[in-house]
């Protein structure tokens, strides 16, 4: 117990840092992990004297400090993380030492040079909060540094936290953890080429004000300053805060350039043109390694709501580039010898096989996620792709009791691990909803990938076809449109199209079925379920022999299909079932 006696109180900035997965790193290697973690204190330590901070108690892994300025405190943050992410340069992922550190301005109770106090709690739980290599600070924390220091903040929002009784505003530094985080601090400096890191790097230059209205200027500045943002939710991107990116502005700059003095892969730049009450806005995204073109796309709006229009174009170009840079990824993970791949190359790999959609694919994806596993044991998309792979398996290979039951635990892994990760979020609410049959909760999980990442078009696009086996037709059509409109070239548009199919097929509009289901068929060819939404409407409209080739492709592609079993394993709603189920019969698909 603190005596009174024996206890001063003052207003602190406390800085609480934790080792990410330390029990796990040092069951695999008790001895290098103890070597790696004197020679990242010594790093630690340092930068925390350097900024005017005293170490007020350390405990194993963990490391708690005092510092009379919120700014020294932050600064010390950011470069610490930079010079810890140098440390870690070169090391396997399964090796590196990664801090969490949180921030918060309070008072605190000072005995024997300790701290007490919820000021102590605040920031332990804000470090807990924090990304590996990232940093948390609260409200407090970030009024006193916000226009002092060139970082950049997401608001993350109101958290409650174990143990303190009323919710902490949450604001998590961006651009930190790696060695540009010393580019946000030290602008003003001339740095050597900095070294990509190992998950793939983008920055957004300011967008050019080719109008000559001083208007489009602001437009633009917080269009690009929303992509950023929208952008740095993902978490398999790595994204430069918008401080460093700025500094570009009003220059003429080689993408290489920019590539090599941000380290970063890719570089989206773009232009805004406004005439007689419309504008106009081009953007590209360009690998800054080879300068060859990966995505473009031109926008021509009235302007009308200029706010509203923004947001449409923030939504539109941040669903194109993710899925653009993903892909580029999985082309530069192909080229990698396969001894040299890490848990984020394998899934790199196994991504395309996932997404067929198909046994064949999920049959040779689920040994490159298991050894993604291995390595990343709490890999949270990795879990959510062998969950998706189980509930292919399970539902068009035979329907095995091991596959659901996979199916099911990975899932459910993925969500525990996975709260701010959307691709994970929404793999895991497929096999929720298709094979656990919790409709409910695959559609809460679905709008939790969407708060996170609102321009996630997977999760309007699933989410529509998990609401159409619900026998939700409204809601179906509206969310598949939602997941087109956002992502139309997308190939995993087939979901959002048969979750639109099955509800026009549910107001017995079968033209309109049919022609989803035939824009199913050409975006993904070789999946059953198309053929066999396409066979049941064209029965319905008694156009029998389209119906029955249709039904031949179902079963050259899937020679186990069963109409009844499909509906059962799947947990279609009775209202479909029934109907759906005597259409494919009078197809000719067996029952």
């Amino acid at each position: 117990m603190v005596e009174s006696s024996d206890v001063r109180r003052r207003l602190v900035a406390v800085f609480a840092a934790d080792v990410e997965g330390y029990s796990r790193l040092m069951g695999a290697d008790e001895v290098g992990t103890l070597k790696a973690l004197t020679e990242r204190r010594a790093i630690l330590d340092k930068a925390i004297a350097d900024h005017r901070g005293r170490i007020a108690n350390t405990a194993g892994d963990s490391v708690l400090a005092e510092f009379g300025s919120a700014v020294d405190a932050v600064q010390c943050a950011a470069e610490a993380q930079a010079a810890l992410a140098e440390a870690n340069a070169g090391l396997s992922s399964d090796k590196r030492i990664n801090f969490r550190i949180g921030i918060h301005v309070g008072d605190v109770m000072v005995r024997a040079g300790d701290l007490f106090g919820d000021g102590v709690n605040i920031a332990a739980r804000l470090q807990a909060l924090a990304q590996p290599g990232g940093v948390c600070v609260s409200g407090e924390t970030y009024g006193q540094v916000r226009k002092v220091l060139p970082i950049a903040f997401t608001d993350l929002g109101a958290q409650q936290v174990k143990n303190i009784e009323e919710p902490v505003r949450t604001y998590a530094a961006t651009g930190l953890g790696e060695t540009v985080g010393v580019v946000a601090i030290r602008s003003e400096e001339i740095l050597k080429p900095l070294s990509l890191p190992d998950k793939p790097s983008i920055a957004v230059l300011p967008f050019q004000n080719m109008s000559g209205d001083p208007e489009q200027e602001y437009f633009a500045d917080g269009m690009v300053e929303d992509i950023i943002t929208a952008l740095s939710r993902f978490k398999w991107l790595f994204v430069i805060a918008r401080n460093s990116t700025f500094t570009y502005k009003g220059r003429s700059v080689d993408v290489r350039q920019v590539g090599r003095e941000l380290g970063v892969r890719y570089v989206l730049e773009g232009s805004v043109r406004k005439a007689t009450g419309r504008v106009r806005i081009t953007a590209q995204l360009i690998d800054a390694e080879t300068s060859a073109h990966i995505w473009a796309d031109r926008y021509d709006r009235a302007v009308d709501d200029i706010f509203a229009l923004q947001d449409e174009i923030t939504l539109s170009t941040v669903a194109a580039i993710e899925p653009s840079v993903r892909q580029a990824e999985i082309e530069r993970a192909k080229r990698k010898r396969p001894e040299n791949l890490d848990a984020y190359d394998l899934v790199l790999r196994a991504t395309p096989l996932v997404d067929t959609g198909m046994p064949e694919g999920a049959s040779q994806a689920v040994p490159l996620l298991d050894r993604a596993l291995l390595l990343e044991p709490n890999y949270a998309l990795a879990h959510g792709q062998t969950a998706f792979c189980n509930e292919i398996l399970y539902l068009r290979a035979g329907r095995r009791e091991d596959n659901r039951r996979a199916a099911i635990r990975h899932a459910h892994i993925a969500v525990a691990l996975g709260p701010d990760d959307a691709p994970a979020l929404v793999y895991a609410a497929i096999a929720i909803g298709l094979v656990e049959h919790n409709r409910t909760l695959a559609q809460e999980t679905f709008e939790t990938a969407l708060a996170i990442s609102p321009s996630a078009a997977w999760a309007y696009s699933w989410g529509a076809l998990i609401l159409g086996w619900g026998g939700e037709a409204e809601r179906a059509i509206d969310w598949g449109e939602r997941g087109i409109r956002l992502s139309p070239l997308d190939p995993w548009i087939t979901a959002a199209l048969h979750g639109i199919c099955m509800g026009h097929y549910l107001r017995g509009r079968y033209e309109d079925a049919a022609v989803a289901a035939q824009r199913a068929i050409r975006s993904k060819p070789g999946f059953s379920v198309s053929h066999m939404f396409l066979a049941a409407a064209l029965a319905k409209l008694g156009q029998m022999e389209d119906a029955k080739a249709a039904a031949e492709r179902v079963i050259q592609l899937q020679p186990n299909f069963s109409s009844t079993g499909q509906c059962s394993a799947i947990g279609c709603a009775p209202v479909l079932a029934g109907p759906l189920i005597e259409a494919m019969r009078a197809s000719g698909l067996p029952e």
